[in-house]
């Protein structure tokens, strides 16, 4: 290798580290996300919440591309398909996994969604997007078994409940699976920040008809049992302009670096590190499976990262 193929190869073991680092952060803050959105959830109808974060998240995001190249130009060869990914990614997503919970428990559903970053590595390895090793679909796997541990260690496994509740809710990882791997695909020709600004639109615009009726309906938000407007403000406003606006263009400038399967199977300490929040912010134990499950998980992000600097070493 040449002396400028060598600077350019640690200036771009640099940028991973530091898209690695990011995107650790950003699994903290959607671990935050989960006591923010369980408190909110509870005086306020969920998709009219989740429509309201999105909808701040938007204006965000347009903010952020409005300061950032001043006229904000869409791409007009692929807005429809950036804004049909962001439909399914954020829109169809929520709204299945919130109908699917109703009918199956907790636990079941959290399994079928940590099924994801499987379903991301089979569709990204088919459309061509991202390889698998064998070491990375190692721990893929290894991953997903130790979110099987934290779950069934906390709030169980019971595999009971509505068959409709379990399709919806496999359904509701697919659409993300989708939008992850796809997304890739278009990441190719434009900047994280356009591709997720426009694809939050488009969740927002399919959250929008069942977000703003279940928000008119009568008593929808309980103000008495929030503590007022103002929790309610702060929790659309942590959920929205952090952990569905600037944690999304963060997420998708690491799949343009590392991979949609290695950021999708980061994703998998999300539910360890919401473990560790709850028992710091909201007093809830830990159990020595749950620090188990965290364990097994650590290790398949592992090694998934030695895959991916074993093939970075082989291209160059």
């Amino acid at each position: 290798m040449t002396p400028a193929g060598r600077t350019a190869g640690v200036g771009l073991s640099v940028d991973r580290r530091l898209v690695e680092a990011s995107v650790l952060a950003v699994m903290v803050v959607w671990a935050g996300n989960f006591i923010v959105v369980k408190g909110a959830v509870s005086v306020m109808p969920p998709v009219g919440f989740t429509f309201l974060r999105f909808s701040l998240a938007s204006l965000t995001l347009l903010g952020l591309l409005r300061w950032h190249g001043g006229v904000v130009r869409m791409p007009r060869a692929d807005l429809g398909r950036i804004i049909l990914l962001g439909g399914l990614g954020f829109g169809c997503y929520q709204i299945l996994w919130t109908v699917g919970l109703q009918s199956i428990p907790a636990g079941d559903s959290a399994l079928l969604i940590a099924a994801t970053p499987v379903l991301t590595a089979v569709i990204a390895v088919l459309i061509g997007t991202d390889t698998l090793t064998p070491l990375k679909g190692t721990g893929v796997v290894l991953s997903f078994l130790g979110v099987v541990v934290v779950v069934a260690a906390g709030v169980g496994i019971e595999l009971s409940g509505s068959p409709i509740g379990f399709a919806l809710t496999l359904g509701a990882a697919l659409c993300w699976a989708v939008y992850t791997a796809f997304g890739a695909m278009l990441l190719r020709r434009h900047s994280p920040l356009i591709l997720t600004a426009l694809a939050t639109i488009g969740g927002t615009l399919v959250l929008a008809p069942v977000g703003l009726a279940q928000l008119a309906a009568p008593g929808a938000v309980d103000l008495d049992a929030a503590g007022g407007m103002l929790p309610i403000l702060l929790a659309i406003g942590y959920s929205g302009i952090f952990a569905a606006g600037l944690s999304n263009v963060i997420v998708f400038n690491g799949v343009r670096l590392l991979g949609p399967t290695r950021v999708t199977t980061v994703q998998s300490l999300v539910p360890a590190m919401a473990v560790f929040l709850a028992f710091l912010f909201l007093s809830e134990p830990i159990r020595p499976g749950q620090v188990a499950g965290g364990a097994i998980i650590v290790t398949g992000v592992g090694l998934t990262r030695i895959a991916a600097r074993r093939a970075a070493m082989v291209r160059s």
